[in-house]
């Protein structure tokens, strides 16, 4: 089938609003400080959102075979059912591609209108652009990877020990979600014990936190699979619904 007519309404949004958002971004970069503050932050939320609305595991599957990846597994559009159900380089794609939503929105903010607050939003709302977002009819992935970039970012040694040990999570047992889930869950324990103790910043904290209950949400089926035993193993193939 010729590439154009696999292309579907969401996929031609996300393409089309990748050179739109650059130049958005760039705009941004060079008027915000002409801008009111309540205006940077408008501007901000909307490059956020949309920059989390580009779902990369949908649009690839599209670019691929024409199929929609929601149809699949999970259904959601992340790395973990764009694994299950079209493989290793293409989850690495999106893995990559998903990181980068989440550090290129904490980046724009910090040079556009400054660290910390900026950063926090930028972060929260391109999170929230990935797992809602409007291209797709608000049905998209986790906010597992937009998250680690974000987080790569502002506190990139909590980054690394929360990648570290969903690793070692997967591996050992072949949970995928499980992974995930301890990973989240370290990065607000940690950030937790490092403001409490070591003085790290608290905004930070905050981010880490509240980005962990909205991860731990989209995590609830993943949740209940697991405590009923039913949960599927990494190398299981995703099934059509």
């Amino acid at each position: 089938m010729p590439l154009i007519n696999r292309l579907t309404v969401g996929a031609a949004a996300s393409l089309i609003a990748v050179p739109v958002l650059v130049g958005a971004g760039l705009a941004m970069w060079q008027l915000a400080p002409q801008m009111p503050l309540a205006a940077q932050y408008a501007a901000l939320c909307v490059v956020a959102y949309l920059i989390g609305s580009v779902s990369w595991g949908y649009t690839l599957l599209i670019l691929a075979r024409g199929e929609d990846i929601r149809a699949f597994g999970s259904g959601r559009t992340g790395m973990s059912n764009t694994l299950r159900t079209a493989g290793g380089k293409a989850a690495v794609a999106v893995f990559v591609l998903d990181c980068s939503k989440g550090v290129l929105a904490v980046l724009l903010a910090r040079f556009a209108i400054g660290p910390g607050p900026p950063e926090i939003v930028a972060g929260l709302v391109t999170l929230c652009g990935h797992n809602w977002p409007v291209f797709l009819g608000f049905r998209g992935g986790r906010g597992i990877l937009p998250g680690l970039g974000g987080l790569s970012v502002m506190a990139p040694w909590v980054a690394l020990g929360a990648a570290a040990l969903f690793a070692v999570v997967t591996l050992s047992t072949r949970y995928l979600s499980l992974g995930s889930i301890v990973g989240t869950l370290f990065t607000a324990a940690a950030s937790l014990a490092l403001t409490l103790w070591w003085g790290h910043d608290r905004l930070y904290t905050a981010y880490a936190c509240i980005g962990a209950a909205l991860i731990l949400w989209q995590h609830r089926d993943n949740i209940r699979r697991l405590l009923s035993g039913t949960e599927r193993r990494l190398g299981a193939p995703a099934q059509r619904n």
